[in-house]
């Protein structure tokens, strides 16, 4: 608990509070969730088992993946529950498990998509030294990282939301516990953390979103010495990972990198980040990569 709370429990406003609308979201939102878990889970089993996708880049997407279907986790299936529900409640516990998990799973994401930048600019700009500077060995040491830096931010955000002293009001205007919501509750001037979360959260989205630009930017650049075909297949590929990079960065950076200030739209643009691009990632990744495609026919065919 925290610090001089009298607040053992607080009350998910969810996304609305019409009854109809309400029937509407469990249907919707199950439907979604079950997608992204059926996607997410096709692309692990399928890079698991192919011969063919052992490439870094796939070995990337396999915790890319594993990052999507667990962030989607940490808050869809509270909204669909809730939407149900009569009692919309959350514990003070679990409303900081669910703020950490989810922070600790989209800062993961974050760090892979930076990982499979690094691995196309590689490719594309250093392909004589690509199998020796993305070795098995060197692409687990850098997921590892991946993990402990998302580990520390994840941490970072909670100890802030630890700290928050709660003394009355417990309605959070949100379907899930995160730190704008509940600063909104604390009883203190939260000004001094809000630019911690600014400087912590909106560091990572931009700071991550800058890095992926460059990366693209620098592997456009050096496409003018390659082939035409070797030219479209970068191409494709880097499209792909860019389409990836702006679904999720887009809303992250609209809600992270500003003062303590909420709009009507930002539990729409929270839904997009995390259930919209957690299922949109597997589509994205199937539908244009022939590769991927193929393996999962091979290994679907095969089963049946």
């Amino acid at each position: 608990m925290a610090l001089n709370s009298s607040v053992t429990e607080f009350i998910l406003f969810g996304l609305t509070q019409d009854a109809g609308k309400q029937k509407a979201i469990f249907g919707v939102f199950l439907m979604f969730y079950l997608a992204t878990l059926l996607g997410n889970f096709l692309i692990i089993v399928t890079i698991k088992t192919s011969r063919t996708l052992g490439s870094p880049m796939y070995f990337f997407l396999f915790y890319l993946s594993f990052a999507d279907a667990c962030f989607s986790t940490t808050t869809a299936p509270r909204l669909i529950v809730d939407a149900l529900s009569q009692k919309k409640t959350i514990s003070y516990s679990e409303c900081m498990t669910q703020l950490f998990a989810s922070h600790f799973f989209g800062c993961m994401g974050v760090f892979v998509l930076i990982l499979m930048a690094f691995d196309r600019y590689v490719a594309i700009c250093k392909p004589l030294r690509y199998t020796t500077i993305m070795s098995h060995h060197v692409c687990r040491v850098l997921v590892i990282l991946s993990w402990v830096a998302s580990c520390i931010h994840a941490s970072a955000q909670l100890l802030l939301a630890l700290r928050l002293p709660f003394c009355g009001p417990n309605v959070i205007d949100h379907y899930f516990c995160d730190l704008q919501p509940l600063l909104k509750l604390a009883c203190m001037d939260t000004y001094l953390i809000n630019l911690l979360v600014v400087s912590n959260s909106g560091a990572v989205c931009m700071v991550g979103f800058i890095i992926l630009l460059i990366s693209y930017v620098v592997i456009l650049y050096s496409l003018r010495n390659h082939s035409a075909e070797g030219r479209r297949k970068a191409l494709s590929t880097c499209t792909t990972h860019f389409i990836v990079v702006v679904l999720f960065f887009g809303p992250c950076i609209f809600m992270y990198t500003r003062p303590a200030t909420t709009f009507t739209i930002d539990k729409m643009v929270a839904v997009f980040y995390t259930i919209g691009t957690p299922l949109l990632n597997p589509l994205i990744y199937t539908l244009r990569n022939a590769e991927v495609k193929n393996a999962m026919k091979k290994l679907w065919c095969s089963q049946v």
